[in-house]
């Protein structure tokens, strides 16, 4: 695992990350993230209902909001979950 792929830690969970080298940013998965904040057993819903909630806000935040393959626990590139805000 390299910088590009690291996972970081944050109250012991894990928290998958990616450096984008050409644009100089950091992208963290929002579905890592959310689990450490809300503690969430299902983190997954939580960030569905999050996001159909502030769409019915007309929160524009969401629509900037683009999936990103990172690694999964078993090690494959994954799609599902993971999300970069731009």
């Amino acid at each position: 695992m390299t910088k590009e792929t690291a996972i970081k830690l944050f109250n012991q969970k894990q928290v998958r990350c990616h450096w984008d080298s050409d644009q100089e940013k950091w992208y963290f998965s929002i579905v890592d993230v959310l689990e450490v904040l809300t503690e969430s057993i299902d983190p997954h819903a939580y960030w569905r209902k999050l996001k159909e909630r502030l769409k019915n806000e007309g929160n524009e935040t969401v629509t900037n909001c683009h999936g990103l393959k990172m690694i999964a626990a078993d090690g494959k590139m994954r799609l599902k979950g993971i999300n970069k805000l731009i």
